[in-house]
């Protein structure tokens, strides 16, 4: 893999930590979109070790 592509991978794992911290900061956070945010970035994170192992 190379690393323009762990560049993307890292960028989008940011970007959702930032949407789960808005989110969280709101005075009604929805919960439901918390879980699928952190579900999304758990995948990110598990291609990120994948990638960056065969690196």
């Amino acid at each position: 893999m190379e690393m323009s592509h762990i560049n993307a991978l890292e960028s989008k794992h940011a970007g959702l930590e930032r949407r789960i911290t808005q989110e969280r900061a709101r005075p009604l956070p929805n919960e439901t979109l918390i879980k699928e945010l952190k579900r999304q970035k758990l995948r990110i994170k598990e291609e990120l070790a994948q990638a960056q192992s065969v690196h």
